[in-house]
């Protein structure tokens, strides 16, 4: 059985139980005392050197950092994962997209208000965050316009990854009103089977 040392509202982890879930893997959760330090412990570096949540314990001495890595090893022979080739590297697209253009943004305007109390010293950089939520977003509304789910029409780890922190976005400022596109996807991901919240 697969355990997560997690963050039960941090987006990244959501993703990786999203997935077990819907893959109906059995897994056990483990609560990580992020903001007490726990990430920095020597036990948890031995898990992840980078001190990140979260990790997949695959078994007693394999441990799994980085959050669409171990989407990506999960969802591997499965429906969340297309057999043809170019879908496979438009799914990879999307996950870089995620990691490097969507989360700096969404994420870290929602970690600035909804975790750290919206403190004064970070206002400047939160409507920053906010401004450039709104461009990734409609990079977003402009591929799903024309699509049900981002790669070949069907639901996969690509939808995973974007969904997580995009449906908390209200957490960070972030108004999802002007995009209708984006609005229906997220409502399509909630109906799939095996959904779980946040939490």
């Amino acid at each position: 059985m697969y355990t997560v040392h997690g963050v039960a509202q941090s987006g990244n982890c959501y993703k990786v139980k999203l997935t077990l879930a819907q893959l109906e893997k059995p897994f056990t959760w483990n609560e990580v005392d992020m903001m007490g330090g726990a990430t920095r412990s020597p036990e948890f570096l031995a898990m992840n050197p980078a001190g990140q949540v979260p990790v997949l314990q695959i078994s007693a001495t394999s441990f799994l950092p980085q959050s669409n890595a171990i989407l990506y090893y999960l969802a591997q022979g499965s429906t969340l994962f297309p057999e043809d080739r170019l879908e496979q590297a438009q799914v990879m697209q999307w996950l870089f997209f995620e990691q490097y253009s969507h989360e700096p943004q969404i994420a870290v305007a929602r970690f600035i208000v909804h975790f750290a109390g919206r403190p004064a010293e970070r206002e400047a950089e939160l409507q920053q965050k906010i401004r450039n939520s709104e461009s990734v977003l409609r990079v977003m509304e402009q591929h799903l316009s024309e699509r049900r789910y981002f790669v070949g029409e069907r639901y996969s780890i690509a939808d995973i990854a974007l969904y997580a922190y995009t449906h908390k976005a209200h957490e960070g400022l972030i108004d999802l009103e002007p995009f209708p596109a984006v609005r229906g996807w997220l409502e399509r991901v909630a109906s799939q089977p095996g959904y779980v919240e946040m939490g």
